[in-house]
């Protein structure tokens, strides 16, 4: 202890208790200096400079003071001219002499000496070396001349009469207005417009040039006519009005030669300051002004930041933001930089949108803009990407630091934010709502390869319609196609829900049947009241709770709907139905008018156990009676239903001993060891055991490993799906993860071959060799023998995505052209091929698969224009590639950012059914086709109830394909291609037969991609095409059929609707993972911590 003490320093004198009392005598005694700063402003003249210039509160009320002060001189003349009764003598002597009593002249000198003295001080201090400088300036001398005279007569009091021309201190007045406005803007940090300070000094002017004639006519005219003040207001006004009704004029010479001296005077200043006034009005024009600071706070408005709005941008969110009821009050504040196209600039002057919608030329990063549009009292900011851009991650930066501006600006705003790149999601993390454009485009066309068409439904439930599209078409597919997509999903909580509320304490699957059944909706998931996770079709084990949110999908939300029964729909004339086809059961016929919805109920009393539709067959009679379905239980019952374990590897593929030996189908299953942008939740996949080395992720180039050169060399048992990019982007990654999630079956697992324009990064190849089957090749679609080698003929599906070099373009809507003709080659070439196309602007999807001597396309595009012009959101629905799901562009999904302002759940819920997030319980969106077999189900009611009772699956949709009838043209055309390639076949192989033993060694020790190194490649493609093609007649026929049929969607369609053969209906299949039976506990939390395990190495 006392070799520590001695170690420790004693405190400085400073910090002793005894120089806290005492103070610190050392430091005195130190070499220190104490210098003091800023001397220069302690002296007397700064001290002045401080108090009446720098300071900005002091100079703004010695402003006021002096603006006051002027303006009582003005007042003490007028009343010295009313009190004034003019004597007789010559004329000078009138104009010379006035009559002032003494008070007055009392007054008008403290004035003087107050205003020449507040002059001279003013000088002194902005004194910079130029004296001159100070006295000749115009405001100087005018001081002088109106206050020196009064000065003087104190010390010669024979001149207390002599005549000031005072009122000219009203430009004194005018010029001290000027400079107050200043002061107050510089003072309460608050900067008006450019156009309010103009317009003020306009009016300042006119009124000091009126004034300033007012008095001098007045005075001029006492050896005249000896006008008052008002009658030489009157003079004025209708001089320089030029109107001159010549009842009043000027008599003698002096007024006159002022008369002229002020119309001079007046003609020089007034056109210059309507000329800066009226270039102010066209710059505020341009920019937009402001938006009222009183408007926002008694009204509720939105702001739109984007970095170029386009026409078609700016429609789709007014037609999408408006069409809610709720939000017709609402005004639009948009902010951008860039100057108003004439496109826009007229559109926002229809008086439909000239009231709501407020133009703003302006930067987000800027605060002063940021005030302009008031967007601290703005209910919600959107900000848009501009996916037009050749470099779309610079866009993106762009996006996110306009994100942290008005998050800092107004950190209670809610954000909507639109991003390109999904790597850039993390920046904006702390928005309320991001919708990431690559995600969700490539889970959308994904699952198009597996469930036709998503991208349609995704589309169609997200646009909100009210079903009346094509309702006066002749076509019945188009009324029933136009009607079913008005459906759209709404929420409603359980215990506050007519069509839910009786279902309480029932399974899901129960309340979803019987609500469908008895109301028409469809009940696809709910959300714990205590829970923020949406559940898509939780399963028949989930219990219904009243305080449970239901999501539902319908015509129109519970609110807008009144309800009919049976009774009273018999009494009226409604039409039974708008669907077509026979039908044996009661009617539900959904009537939308102006926002409400007649819904008109079955009979649903108790049927008799023994009937035919819900009876289950007894042994006896099973051969003779068809097949009935199980009733839907109100509370699960394990054994009844029928779920496939999926986690299980034995129930999967049921492969012979030989194929099992030949097969690599041992495949993991866990999450991704390599998912940095997957989404907010890794999804579980099926992963190979060992990562595949790079080199054999090449398909067309042989390595150590394998010899296999093309597609068909690998011998795949499943078709290819095959993706036609520019560049492997992190985005590309999200496509493959729903093609290998953990509920595809292995056996129906399709390779996957990326067909890329520039070679990938190692990056992503690293991401992607821990799935099973996914190749890639270096190649373009515009090369036929790269479309032959990547296994074109040997495809069910090739997936063409937009191309990020060719979005922009000079011309609007030319940026898909390239993509366009490319497609239609491929159309031409492969007529079986199920080719998807994702299109920059959606109005060029009228070009794809185009036939020039088509009638029906051309009495669709009729119809599209008819639909635009009766003002509907969705004309271009009835376009066949779009109906059929074969072509799609990302900005049909700038709806759901615009209806997540009213609808918060939508992205949530879209994500879920595009498999970019997955919550444990949650269900997943898949199809199943109907066949033959399934057909004695007849109806889409008795389909639902046995999905809902055998595997607790909610059916949501249908896609349907119709037979389409060919014109006399198009027929011979397809008979004239049909032949061609019937002769180039027999053509190919006579000569194929003469050279294949001389090609037979060469083509095997080819490795190269260039045309050169193969020459048999596309001969030998094409013998393999006709090789497929003589299996049978079925190539021909679907060609043919391809052509010659038109698809379409049905969403949540009527229950009476009839199933027709090859129907994909649309399912949410709860979740495998709830389905583990609980007497094999190891096994479940095996799998939980393999994934939890897989979550902690792949975390960032």
């Amino acid at each position: 202890m006392v070799d520590l003490e001695s170690e420790v320093p004693p405190l400085p004198p400073r910090y002793r208790f005894r120089d806290l009392l005492l103070g610190d005598q050392g430091w005195q005694n130190d070499d220190r200096v104490q210098v003091e700063f800023y001397m220069n402003e302690n002296t007397f003249k700064e001290r002045l400079k401080l108090f009446f210039i720098k300071n900005q509160r002091s100079s703004l009320r010695i402003r006021l003071f002096n603006f006051s002060l002027k303006l009582l001189s003005c007042l003490l003349y007028i009343i010295r001219v009313l009190l004034e009764n003019p004597s007789q003598g010559d004329e000078w002597s009138h104009i010379i002499w006035v009559n002032r009593s003494v008070p007055l002249w009392g007054l008008q000198v403290l004035v003087a000496l107050i205003s020449l003295f507040e002059t001279i001080l003013l000088g002194y201090l902005s004194y910079k070396g130029n004296i001159w400088e100070q006295i000749l300036r115009i405001p100087f001398i005018l001081e002088i001349i109106n206050a020196v005279p009064f000065i003087i007569s104190i010390f010669w009091p024979s001149l207390r009469n002599l005549f000031v021309p005072v009122f000219l201190n009203c430009w004194l007045a005018k010029h001290a207005l000027e400079n107050m406005i200043n002061d107050l803007h510089r003072a309460i940090q608050r900067t008006q417009s450019a156009m309010f300070n103009q317009v003020l000094i306009l009016i300042s002017t006119l009124l000091c040039l009126i004034f300033t004639c007012i008095c001098g006519i007045q005075h001029l005219e006492r050896i005249g006519k000896k006008l008052n003040l008002f009658d030489s207001l009157y003079f004025c006004i209708v001089t320089f009005s030029t109107v001159g009704f010549g009842d009043v004029t000027p008599e003698t010479w002096s007024s006159k030669l002022f008369v002229v001296i002020m119309i001079c005077v007046a003609l020089v200043v007034l056109p210059i300051q309507f000329e800066q006034m009226a270039y102010l009005w066209m710059e505020r024009q341009k920019s937009g002004g402001n938006y009222s600071r009183h408007r926002a706070q008694t009204e509720k408005h939105v702001v739109l930041c984007v970095s170029s709005l386009k026409i078609d941008l700016l429609m789709d969110f007014l037609n999408e933001f408006y069409a809610h009821p709720r939000l017709q009050d609402y005004y639009v504040v948009i902010l951008c930089p860039t100057e108003m196209d004439v496109q826009v600039r007229r559109v926002l002057q229809i008086p439909m949108w000239s009231q709501r919608v407020i133009y703003l030329q302006g930067s987000a990063l800027k605060d002063q803009d940021l005030l302009r549009a008031k967007m601290d009292d703005a209910e919600a900011c959107f900000i848009l990407s501009s996916r037009c851009e050749v470099d779309r991650t610079s866009s993106d930066h762009q996006t996110i630091l306009r994100a942290w501006a008005v998050k800092d600006f107004a950190p209670k705003c809610p954000l909507y934010v639109q991003i390109l790149k999904p790597e850039n999601k993390f920046h904006i993390k702390f928005a309320d709502h991001v919708v990431c454009e690559e995600e969700f485009k490539y889970a959308m066309l994904a699952l198009n390869c597996i469930c036709p068409a998503t991208s349609t439904l995704i589309t169609l439930l997200v646009h909100t319609s009210r079903g009346q599209e094509g309702q006066q078409s002749p076509e019945q597919w188009q009324k029933t196609y136009g009607r079913c997509s008005g459906n759209e999903v709404y929420h409603i909580t359980l215990e506050e829900s007519t069509f839910f509320a009786e279902y309480e304490g029932k399974s899901f699957t129960y309340a979803s049947f019987h609500a469908h059944k008895k109301y028409g909706v469809c009940l696809i998931g709910v959300r714990r009241e205590d829970n923020k996770n949406i559940l898509l079709n939780p399963g028949p084990r989930y219990i219904m709770n009243a305080t449970d949110i239901c999501f539902y999908i319908n015509i129109t939300k519970e609110e807008n709907s009144a309800f009919k029964n049976e009774d009273q729909q018999k009494k009226s004339n409604v039409p039974r139905s708008f669907y077509h086809g026979p039908s044996r059961l009661p009617v539900h016929s959904i009537i939308a008018s102006m926002g409400t919805v007649a819904i008109d109920l079955q009979d649903t009393s108790c049927r008799s156990a023994s009937g035919p539709t819900l009876s289950l067959p007894t042994e006896g009679i099973k051969e003779i009676r068809r097949p009935s379905i199980a009733p839907v239980l109100e509370v699960a019952d394990t054994s009844s239903i029928q779920t496939c374990d999926l986690l299980s590897d034995q129930s999967e593929d049921e492969t012979t001993p030989d194929e099992k030996m030949s097969s690599n189908l041992e495949y993991a299953k866990g999450y991704p060891p390599y998912s940095p942008y997957i989404g907010s939740s890794p999804t579980f996949c099926h992963l190979l055991h060992e990562k595949v080395p790079f080199c054999c992720l090449r398909l067309d180039k042989s390595c150590q490993h394998n010899y296999y050169e093309d597609a068909k060399a690998y011998g795949f048992k499943n078709k290819l799906i095959i993706v036609a990019a520019e560049t492997a982007g992190n985005g590309l990654y999200n496509f493959i993860v729903p093609l290998r999630a953990y509920y595809r079956p292995k056996k129906e697992l399709n390779p996957i071959v990326l067909l890329l324009d520039n070679p990938p990064d190692m990056h992503f190849l690293d991401a992607i060799c821990w799935f099973p089957m996914v190749y890639y090749m270096v190649g373009s679609i515009d090369n036929l023998d790269d479309l032959l080698r990547c296994g074109v003929t040997f495809a069910a599906n090739m997936v063409v995505v937009d191309k990020e070099s060719t979005m922009s373009a000079e011309e609007d809507y030319m940026a898909d052209a390239k993509t366009i003709v490319n497609v239609q080659t491929l159309f031409r070439l492969f007529s079986s091929l199920s080719i998807i196309t994702e299109l920059t602007h959606p109005a060029n999807m009228r070009f794809m698969q185009f036939r020039a001597k088509d009638c029906y396309s051309l009495a669709l595009s009729k119809l599209e224009k008819k639909e635009r012009e009766r003002g509907s959101n969705l004309a271009f629905m009835f376009r066949l590639p779009f109906a059929a799901g074969r072509v799609f562009s990302i900005s049909m999904l700038d709806t759901l950012l615009y209806q997540s302002f009213v609808k918060d759940y939508m992205i949530s819920i879209t994500r879920l059914l595009l498999g970019l997030d997955t919550t444990p319980g949650s269900g997943f969106l898949c199809s199943m086709k109907i066949t033959e077999d399934d057909l004695w189900i007849r109806t889409y009611a008795r389909l639902y109830q046995k999905l809902c009772s055998a595997t607790g699956d909610v059916p949501i949709g249908i896609y349907r394909t119709e037979s389409q009838k060919l014109t006399t043209s198009e027929s011979r055309e397809i008979t004239s291609q049909s032949q061609i390639s019937i002769s180039m076949e027999e053509w190919e192989d006579t000569k194929d037969c003469k050279e294949h033993g001389h090609h037979r060694g060469n083509h095997r020790n080819s490795t190269s991609s260039d045309q050169s190194d193969h020459p048999l490649l596309r001969r030998k493609s094409l013998q393999w095409a006709r090789r497929l093609s003589r299996k049978g007649p079925k190539h021909s026929d679907e060609m043919n059929d391809h052509q010659s049929t038109l698809s379409y969607i049905l969403i949540n369609p009527s229950p009476d609707t009839r199933l027709e053969l090859n129907d994909v209906v649309y399912l949410i299949r709860p979740d495998p993972l709830a389905y583990l039976p609980n007497s094999d506990p190891s096994r479940k939390h095996s799998i939980t911590t393999a994934a939890q395990d897989s979550r902690e190495e792949t975390q960032l």
